[in-house]
């Protein structure tokens, strides 16, 4: 079983060590390849759809997760303190930003927020350290549609004591996201758009 996987995954173990650019370029192969799908979807918003993009196949993926942690962790502002998003889509990316962080000489702590607090302990919405009042979080997903997922992670953090200004997303479907983060006050940016995919996955199909 393990051989099997090291044959379908590498022909991506250069987003290990390749520079930022390959990574990119990397990642949108992976993207194309293994996340991007057409046909009838419902999404989480309700939304349907004429394809899907199921980012989880790109984070949890073995080089893929370290390609995702090393694209994001370009992006960050150089005072963040931690990355966080709600789960479940964003416990990937949040867990691989912080580990390649760390083989970088930062410490950028990982943050899950929960869609309903814990129902024993702490009754807590926030799963990570406790960081001080005002410190400096990114909230992070993987595919942003109309950015309401991202800003009950906002949401939470805020009421939480923290300082969050921005939403950095893998791709941006481009259905209104953007502009409710904007009307909040939030810096948006997304590594691909649908644009971006549709036009390299139709490449990849000729």
């Amino acid at each position: 079983m393990t051989d099997g996987i090291l044959v379908q995954t590498r022909e991506f173990s250069s987003l290990v060590t390749a520079d930022l650019p390959q990574v990119r370029q990397q990642l949108l192969d992976l993207l194309c390849e293994v996340a991007y799908k057409e046909g009838n979807f419902t999404l989480s918003s309700g939304q349907q759809s004429s394809y899907y993009i199921n980012g989880k196949q790109v984070t949890l993926h073995p080089y893929g997760a370290v390609g995702v942690g090393r694209i994001l962790l370009s992006l960050l502002p150089e005072d963040t303190q931690a990355v966080a998003g709600l789960t479940l889509g964003a416990d990937p990316i949040v867990t691989a930003v912080s580990v390649v962080a760390a083989y970088e000489g930062r410490a950028i702590a990982p943050l899950i927020i929960r869609k309903e607090a814990k129902g024993h302990g702490t009754q807590a919405y926030i799963e990570g350290l406790t960081l001080p009042a005002n410190s400096s979080v990114v909230v992070l997903e993987d595919v942003v549609t109309t950015g309401g997922s991202a800003m009950k992670a906002v949401e939470r953090l805020r009421d939480a004591g923290y300082v969050v200004e921005e939403v950095i997303s893998l791709v941006d479907r481009q259905q209104g996201g953007g502009e409710l983060y904007e009307r909040e006050g939030l810096k948006f940016q997304a590594v691909f758009t649908i644009q971006d995919l549709q036009a390299h996955w139709k490449q990849l199909q000729a």
